[in-house]
């Protein structure tokens, strides 16, 4: 994809609905915690389910190292209220119905099909510092984050 997102480029800002009506700007985000943004494919499907449950599994890791868990898909709100009350999911989902955030980060479809599944961290900065991009490992995604997160938190000390 010609707008491929490379480590050390500045996170594009983006303003989505959540699972609750609300929009959601990245920027406000940004200043008071790291930002994990992960793209999926799809609501309730096996591997988003895991991936968002191994997600949820480790959340208390992530807001302990300061940072936001954000998924996003082109779901719609209702889709996502659905999938986040059944899974008990305490983070924020993002609808991107048109999908114009998914090609604004560049992120990857497999085999030209279904939408790719990627991870960003985002410092507090607003500066991508690792992505990582796997169909069909999704519970490495969040291997990846809180590793990258540790390395952003000692970096800081």
């Amino acid at each position: 994809m010609p707008n491929q997102l490379k480590i050390g480029d500045a996170a594009p800002d983006f303003a989505l609905p959540s699972q609750t009506g609300e929009i959601v700007n990245l920027k406000d985000l940004l200043g008071r915690a790291e930002v994990v943004l992960f793209f999926y494919p799809k609501d309730n499907s096996s591997g988003c389910t895991a991936e968002a449950c191994a997600f949820w599994d480790s959340y208390e890791v992530f807001r302990e190292r300061g940072a936001e868990v954000v998924g996003v898909s082109s779901d719609s709100t209702d889709s996502h209220k659905g999938f986040a009350s059944r899974n008990s999911l305490p983070f924020t989902l993002l609808s991107d119905e048109d999908g114009k955030v998914r090609k604004l980060y560049g992120a990857s479809s497999t085999f030209g099909l279904l939408p790719g599944r990627v991870t960003y961290v985002i410092d507090r900065s607003g500066t991508v510092r690792h992505i990582f991009s796997s169909q069909l490992s999704p519970k490495k995604h969040i291997d990846e984050a809180l590793e990258t997160l540790e390395k952003i938190q000692e970096a800081a000390r």
